[in-house]
């Protein structure tokens, strides 16, 4: 049976995440967070709970989470299944918090653990 660290590296190591010129750096660990979290949190997110008053947390938190995964379908499916954890978790710190500035920061630093664990 394949240990975790293994099985993580072979679903994340791919593509520009293995070998990143300095494009692919800006543009995950600054682009990418920013611009996703400023759409899904403070746009999409902060529409859901305003939409409900709050009152359906769980699906607000549930749709960005979903959202934020769909985003990432341009590198297929196992990339949307492999960011819909780390998306329930940003959705749930946003709820908690209500900063999307956080969340892309906790989103930075998730990008750069991944990138160090592929590039080390």
């Amino acid at each position: 049976m394949p240990s975790i660290a293994l099985l993580s590296s072979q679903l994340v190591c791919r593509g520009q995440v293995v070998a990143p010129d300095a494009a692919a750096l800006v543009r995950l660990l600054l682009l990418a967070p920013v611009l996703e979290e400023w759409v899904v949190r403070a746009g999409l997110q902060e529409w859901l709970i305003r939409r409900t008053d709050g009152r359906a947390r769980a699906a607000s938190v549930a749709l960005s989470a979903a959202a934020f995964a769909l985003l990432h379908a341009g590198s297929g499916w196992r990339a949307v299944l492999l960011v819909l954890a780390p998306g329930l978790v940003l959705a749930l710190l946003y709820q908690s918090r209500r900063d999307w500035r956080l969340c892309a920061l906790a989103h930075c630093g998730m990008n750069a653990l991944a990138l160090g664990g592929c590039v080390l």
